[in-house]
């Protein structure tokens, strides 16, 4: 193992228990050293470090519960239960297996491609919890991947009959019983929800059993909030539709997640922002203090327990009715505390620029602060906050004009009939801001490309054409869909072309959990190449020859001559970081990365992955942040510092925009309004950008309104590079022809019209990609789209700004 492994896995150690939330606590844990423990669930052998799918990662070993509670000195009773569990999963899994592929040869599909992101649901299981330890635990597990959505059925988004009993029976024993979430998004805890002690692990890379036995013991101590509302299955928003093969309505606007279930007055199982921790917490009187359109609230924390913790101060805002409705409430600003010890007070300072509560007006195309009083509440969770000022506008105010673009939905967003009332509290300070404070720039200027484009006006039109695509070698059905496209970097997803001089090629790993590279390289007189073509897990079980001609690969026998290896660290995935509530620490992981990507060569991570939670059932919600696009949007903007400190790296944030499903997500369409668009899908990736700049960005599959993210000159030139001043790279995902379809309503993307529209950079690129770029050049590409030189120079001179920027 080498030193920077050794490093960073301590790391990730000593920070994973802030992502922890710990949801309810009688006070029987943590303990006071290791026992003899009773531990049952799919979790304490099969512990999950992560999803599936491209953002796997590659790690050496992976710390499971078992293991790190054997490593800490407990002893575990119940290894009959969990060798007996083993037996029936396994044989649930081949049979998984096997129906998979029986559905994939009538379907008349690759394999590998009917079970993409496919999970096997948790098993029934009948079997004694007869453990005779001190203690007893219940480690329920949950997968997810890229690929497919979640089910709310028994094994997935619900329990099964099996787990709620032997869940019930351990509360209901005569030992300490902690239930232990090693989850990468909401389950529907109704059936368990008064159990006394649970805990949130999540699923937190390869020192997830470690970090959990630190916490079990008061080494360390859980002060993660949640990200996303827990709350009974049938009381999320059901107004839009969700998982639709051609066209999925928004249809719920702005009422998604709290914003929604605040508003309709539904009671959350356990509120957006909640967390407790070893120890308790209480928050004085606060303060309130508006300079211009600044708002700073102040507050005394205290820790009022036995035990050292750190606790999250949230501000969340009411805005007024007016002409636009308004959900309930609005996390405004968020600050954690650091570390307290026993009956220590810090004086904790929240601020906010109450402009960015702007919401957007169709009518004005502007986003505008209503005239009225705005109700400051201070808290640790949605639901568990207080008054703290009202803020006085007199009239209302527009804070940017923006551009009427990305289309209609066919529809008008829902709006709850009887909301629950704001009501406007007496005796609270009462500030005022005036409308002219709140004024922003509406656009931004371009980048200075003079360099660059003297340099590409003198390229020939084939020159310019590599320079859009990625480094390919093959025609389509050679290409690679399995993110092992690079042959600079062996496993990294792929990279810019080497085929023009003086340009140097941008490598590009997959992420977001850490870098994702092949393990094991082998190098002969040819070069370096894959010791093996393992993609892990259930891919490897359904490859035949049929899915490996599909993926592009060639089983060829080589001989090494000499190896080495690309093992990477593998860090806690996006909702967990987010569930930290901590920018700074998002920063601590993003340098991490940036520190593997130096020691490997790579120059673009792709990643953070922040679209929202618009449904807990998107199979890919473990990536991603929050429900909150504030959350998400300052979370994802500390991964970005945390990388890009490095000189010659940087991120690519994704996936670009309202990818909020799986299912069909490369011909499905988002039908969105353009408020929801731009109060909340939009609206964590301009935070970003404004905030941090990150260097790369990558477009999503799906089309929005019936245009493709990645064809939409609206999306991409208007609001991401004039409205927001984007100064990067624009790259789409991995568009690999065999994987879209030219059956469905919606047509895929193409590269001519994609380049055409402000997206420089199609990946991963082959030959028939770059004739439809010359086509379009010329006559029109397999689209219809046309592309002028001058255009084309442009999007070139973006990529070679890049390269010279991060690989010369």
């Amino acid at each position: 193992m080498e030193q920077f492994e050794i490093d960073h896995l301590a790391t990730v150690r000593a920070a994973a228990p802030e992502s922890m939330v710990l949801l309810r606590s009688d006070g029987s844990f943590p303990l006071a050293a290791p026992c003899r423990v009773d531990a049952y669930g799919a979790g304490v052998r099969r512990t999950v470090k992560g999803g599936t799918g491209s953002g796997d990662v590659n790690s050496r070993h992976v710390v499971g519960v078992e293991e790190g509670l054997t490593r800490a000195g407990f002893e575990i009773t119940t290894g009959a239960w969990l060798d007996a569990y083993d037996a029936l999963a396994d044989a649930q899994y081949q049979a998984f297996v096997a129906d998979l592929k029986a559905q994939a040869k009538a379907a008349g599909q690759p394999a590998v491609f009917f079970g993409m992101g496919a999970v096997v649901p948790a098993p029934a299981v009948d079997l004694p919890l007869d453990g005779d330890g001190d203690v007893a635990i219940y480690v329920l597990t949950r997968d997810s991947g890229e690929g497919a959505d979640r089910r709310p059925v028994a094994g997935d988004v619900l329990l099964t009959d099996s787990e709620v009993r032997d869940i019930l029976a351990l509360e209901a024993g005569d030992k300490p019983f902690l239930l232990v979430l090693n989850v990468g998004g909401p389950v529907d805890l109704s059936p368990v929800k008064d159990v006394a002690n649970i805990l949130v692990l999540s699923q937190l890379g390869a020192a997830t059993g470690d970090a959990f036995a630190d916490v079990l013991l008061g080494r360390a101590y859980p002060s993660g909030h949640l990200a996303t509302t827990w709350a009974a299955w049938e009381d999320y928003p059901a107004v839009g539709s969700f998982g639709e093969q051609d066209d999925t309505d928004y249809r719920e606007g702005v009422y998604v997640g709290y914003r929604y279930l605040d508003s309709v007055g539904a009671e959350p199982l356990f509120a957006f922002g909640h967390g407790l921790g070893w120890t308790s917490f209480a928050l004085g009187d606060t303060a309130t203090v508006v300079n211009g359109s600044d708002v700073t609230v102040t507050v005394p924390v205290t820790n009022t327990g036995t035990r050292p913790g750190k606790e999250v101060v949230q501000v969340y805002v009411s805005a007024p009715d007016g002409e636009l409705d308004q959900p309930y409430q609005a996390l405004a600003g968020f600050t954690k505390t650091a570390e307290l010890a026993p009956g220590a007070t810090v004086e904790v300072t929240v601020c906010f620029d109450l402009a960015d509560l702007a919401s957007y007006d169709a009518a004005k195309v502007a986003t505008v602060l209503e005239a009225g009083d705005y109700v400051l509440r201070v808290g640790t969770s949605s639901r568990a906050t207080r008054s703290a000022a009202v803020i006085e506008l007199a009239e209302t105010a527009v804070v940017r004009r923006l551009h009427d673009v990305l289309g209609e939905p066919g529809f008008t967003d829902w709006r709850p009939e009887a909301p629950v009332a704001v009501e406007v509290p007496e005796g609270v300070v009462r500030l005022s801001v005036s409308a002219a404070d709140l004024r922003r720039e509406d656009t931004q200027e371009p980048v200075d490309l003079t360099e660059e484009l003297a340099f590409v006006r003198t390229l020939s039109d084939d020159d310019l054409s590599y320079l859009v695509l990625g480094d390919y070698t093959e025609a389509a059905d050679k290409q690679s869909i399995i993110g092992q496209a690079a042959s600079t970097l062996i496993g990294a997803a792929g990279q810019s072309t080497s085929r023009v001089d003086g340009v140097p090629p941008l490598v590009l790993p997959d992420g977001p959990a850490g870098l994702r590279l092949t393990p094991q390289v082998g190098v002969d007189e040819r070069g370096a190449f894959p010791l093996s073509n393992a993609f892990g897990g259930l891919m490897d079980d359904l490859m035949d020859e049929e899915s490996l001609a599909a993926l592009g690969v060639v089983e060829e026998k080589r001989t090494p001559q000499s190896t080495y290896e690309q093992y990477t660290t593998a860090i806690p995935i996006g909702t967990a970081v987010a569930q930290t509530w901590d920018p700074g620490l998002a920063a601590a992981y993003g340098d991490l990365v940036g520190v593997e990507m130096e020691h490997f060569g790579a120059h673009l991570w792709l990643a953070p992955a922040f679209n929202l939670h618009r449904s807990i059932l998107c199979g890919r919600n473990f990536e991603y942040f929050s429900e909150d696009p504030l959350l998400s949007g300052r979370i994802a903007a500390g991964i970005t510092r945390g990388v890009q400190q490095h000189p010659g790296r940087g991120v690519t944030v994704k996936h670009f925009a309202f990818n909020n499903q799986e299912t069909n997500r490369l011909n499905s369409n988002s039908r969105v309004s353009k408020r929801a668009a731009r109060d909340l899908y939009l609206r964590s990736f301009e935070i970003c950008v404004r905030e941090a700049q990150p260097h790369g960005l990558m477009t999503s599959y799906n089309l929005v309104n019936g245009v493709h993210t990645s064809e939409s000159a609206e999306l991409l030139e208007t609001v991401l590079r004039q409205e927001w001043g984007y100064e990067g790279l624009v790259m789409t995902d991995w568009v690999v022809r065999s994987m879209t379809r030219t059956d469905a309503a919606h047509p895929r993307a193409a590269a001519g019209a994609t380049v055409g529209a402000g997206n420089e950079l199609y990946m991963p690129g082959c030959e028939e990609d770059r004739q439809d770029v010359l086509a379009a050049l010329s006559t029109g590409s397999e689209s219809g789209a046309t592309l002028t030189r001058e255009r084309l120079e442009l999007q070139a001179a973006r990529v070679v700004h890049m390269a010279w920027r991060l690989a010369r």
